[in-house]
């Protein structure tokens, strides 16, 4: 059981990560949602899935948080490069090659980028994913379609060629 709650908390997280670009905010939305989720615990439809249910709560917890920085403005997101993994050996190929795909889909609209998170990360299925995001299934499909367009269309992620040695 502690594994199985581990499990979700592990992947709100990662979800509000990939939301907020912040650890500390990542943290707050899903603490949050297990409040809001204990709080509205009736709400929960047993047989369903409740990973579902916790990412559709943590999505409306960030999308009013997101309205209401707007309204006090000057409130923004962190640098892109905050998404990155840290890593120790920051000169590595496979480094370099991941923080270049991180930053081509951290520079999709943010909508794209929460279907290709639900989607291809999460695994859920298109119509989970609209459930998830309160959406059509069409706009799901669009959003992933426009996405992939988006990524097909920059530069090869491939590593960079190593320094020639002398």
């Amino acid at each position: 059981m502690r594994q199985h709650l581990a499990e979700h908390l592990t992947r709100l997280w990662r979800y509000g990560y990939v939301l907020s670009h912040n650890r500390d905010m990542a943290e707050e939305l899903v603490q949050s949602t297990c409040v809001r989720a204990l709080e509205r615990s009736a709400q929960f439809t047993p047989g369903t899935r409740i990973d579902r249910w916790l990412f559709s709560i943590l999505h409306s917890i960030w999308a009013s948080d997101l309205r209401a920085r707007k309204v006090r403005q000057g409130q923004g997101f962190v640098d892109p490069d905050a998404l990155l993994a840290a890593d120790n050996h920051t000169n590595s190929d496979d480094n370099r090659h991941f923080q270049r795909i991180m930053l081509q889909v951290n520079a999709l609209p943010e909508a794209q980028r929460n279907a290709l998170f639900l989607v291809y990360v999460e695994g859920l299925t298109y119509q989970e994913a609209a459930e998830t995001l309160s959406v059509p299934i069409g706009t799901i499909m669009s959003r992933l379609a426009a996405a992939r367009a988006t990524l097909a269309r920059q530069p090869a992620t491939s590593p960079a060629p190593q320094e020639k040695r002398r």
